[in-house]
């Protein structure tokens, strides 16, 4: 499933093929205990889930989602819109919650 590897890599989490929630049309991305769970479902209609990806350098992690599969569709002063090759959008964001970057992946 194309975008289960497209957001595993996105989100540096590896595909969990042992997850009794990966069958089927559904793909679950390994999670550490105190992170929400990311399940990946293929459909046929268009897709209406939306994430953002914080990061503390935009510039960097647009460049690296692009590596990956993604197209920038939007700049703006704070945030960058992009759509996932399977056509989902989703925002690059400056830094939102408190304790960043506890459980941040480093890319690089």
């Amino acid at each position: 499933m194309k975008a289960a590897e497209f957001w595993a890599a996105s989100l540096g989490r590896a595909i969990d093929p042992d997850h009794p929630g990966t069958r089927g049309h559904y793909r679950m991305l390994e999670t550490p205990p105190d992170e929400p769970l990311v399940q990946i479902q293929q459909v046929e209609h268009e897709s209406r889930a939306h994430i953002d990806i914080e990061t503390d350098d935009i510039p960097a992690e647009v460049a690296r989602l692009e590596r990956v599969g993604a197209k920038v569709v939007n700049r703006f002063e704070r945030w960058v819109v992009m759509q996932a090759p399977t056509g989902q959008r989703f925002c690059v964001v400056r830094i939102q919650c408190p304790g960043f970057p506890k459980n941040a992946n480093r890319w690089g």
